[in-house]
């Protein structure tokens, strides 16, 4: 069985942001040769997720609409209180994303099969920015044979 490690960096925009990382990933399963097994994504960042959904730009202005209505960013939360936290001053004040990505989840399992990502017609693997702009991680292990 083979196991291969990889990291994917994304830029992302401010605010919330669902960025479409399947075409990467792909392209990975491609190069690792891996024709039977699964794939891990992680993200490594406390305000961004990983999700499988459709990639349709009105359903993500929906998606991005409702976010700010269910955690609404300017809403009171003690980890904004930045005065009262031992972190840098210019920490920014994103409770709502740390809430938002827990409910989200970091991290998803896809299986491979015949070297292909086996997901739906409509499906794609998102990588959700909470707290943007950024740098953005999102770990990769692919296994298989």
């Amino acid at each position: 069985m083979l196991s291969i490690h990889r990291l994917l960096t994304v830029s992302t925009e401010s605010g919330i942001a669902l960025h479409d990382i399947t075409p990467r990933i792909r392209a990975l399963i491609a190069d690792s040769g891996i024709a039977t097994g699964f794939l891990t994504l992680t993200s490594r960042h406390t305000t961004t997720a990983i999700t499988i959904n459709e990639n349709e730009e009105r359903l993500l202005e929906d998606v991005r609409r409702f976010f700010t209505r269910l955690v609404p960013p300017h809403d009171s939360y003690l980890h904004n209180d930045i005065g009262l936290r031992d972190c840098p001053p210019d920490e920014p004040e994103n409770a709502h994303s740390h809430l938002l990505a827990m409910l989200l989840g970091s991290s998803e399992v896809v299986s491979i099969l015949d070297g292909e990502l086996a997901l739906g017609r409509w499906q794609s693997v998102m990588l959700v920015e909470l707290d943007g702009p950024r740098q953005r991680t999102v770990s990769v292990g692919l296994f298989g044979t």
